[in-house]
């Protein structure tokens, strides 16, 4: 394997006690932002990369299992999404895998971030491929949290894609109870909501049974997965919660079928395996969802490691 190359480098930190570091070959855009420390680079292993507060948010060779692990699980179960409502998704490949659905009618994303969302529109075309464009697409520069406090429109699902809670940035508020209980009057009858919780390692799991607990305080139908994305460095979990439909009901079989009949264009990452298996977490997980007894509630945020 030899010695590591004499290039750049950027530290990920995972812990205060861990890291994923990867060779750079240049820093494409740098800015600070009203809200987080902004940047486009290009990696030796990954390619092309969004890197907000210094953690890799989504790289070039793998942001497909990303966001079709946490687009798809919501879409393929929910029986006609025609309305949806994303949080935050700055890069635009959220938006991307939503308009591939021909049921649906209407996306608003919703970003406080403008400064983020227009360098991704300019440096990662790849991401979005045009969705910004698609007549479907509405985007607003907002707090998502205030937007949902004072409008009264329903959706069939709100994905959640937003950076960890770190003290300093803006999602904390949208991890919380009072949050999650917001959401619930917002969504249909049938309505999902789908977020990514952070990582699945042994070593850091309370940021991932956290939102578990707290998503059930509000959901009857909670469903935590999780999926290896290889440029995090940790394995990666998601939450699917919904008011009525259990994601696991479904067959593999099924998700298959409504694919091929809902989805245009060919899915990269996720079928009918993936999402039967996606559910399924070793003992050592499943005990510690089971216990955990810290709900996030607005006066008693959780912050992970920055």
């Amino acid at each position: 394997m030899g010695e590591p190359k004499s290039y750049k480098w950027l530290f990920d930190y995972l812990s205060p006690d861990e890291g994923h570091i990867h060779g750079i070959n240049t820093i494409i855009y740098s800015r600070q932002t009203r809200f987080q420390q902004m940047e486009i680079m290009d990696t030796k292993s990954y390619g092309r990369c969004l890197v907000l507060d210094g953690k890799m948010q989504s790289s070039e060779a793998d942001e497909f299992i990303y966001h079709e692990a946490l687009v798809h699980p919501a879409m393929l179960t929910h029986p006609n999404p025609k309305r949806i409502f994303i949080v935050g998704g700055g890069e635009g490949a959220t938006l991307r895998e939503v308009l591939r659905y021909k049921s649906v009618e209407y996306v608003l994303m919703v970003d406080i971030d403008e400064e983020v969302v227009e360098s991704c529109k300019k440096y990662l075309p790849e991401w979005h491929q045009g969705s910004f464009e698609d007549p479907r697409t509405e985007l607003k520069y907002l707090d998502a949290r205030k937007y949902l406090e004072e409008t009264e429109d329903q959706y069939d699902i709100i994905i959640i894609d937003i950076s960890e809670p770190v003290e300093e940035g803006p999602a904390y508020l949208l991890y919380t109870k009072e949050f999650y209980s917001m959401v619930h009057r917002r969504l249909t009858r049938d309505g999902i909501i789908s977020l990514q919780a952070g990582t699945t390692s042994a070593t850091n799991l309370l940021n991932f049974s956290s939102v578990h607990q707290t998503l059930k305080t509000a959901f009857p139908v909670v469903r935590p997965y999780q999926a290896a994305i290889p440029s995090f460095g940790l394995p990666w979990g998601f939450t699917l919660a919904s008011k009525v439909i259990d994601p696991q009901g479904i067959s593999p079989e099924e998700i298959e079928e409504r694919a091929l009949e809902r989805v245009k264009g060919e899915l990269r990452y996720y079928n009918g395996a993936i999402h039967k298996g996606q559910f399924l977490f070793p003992k050592h997980i499943t005990k510690r969802l089971e216990s955990e007894e810290r709900v996030i509630e607005d006066n008693y945020p959780l912050f992970t490691y920055h």
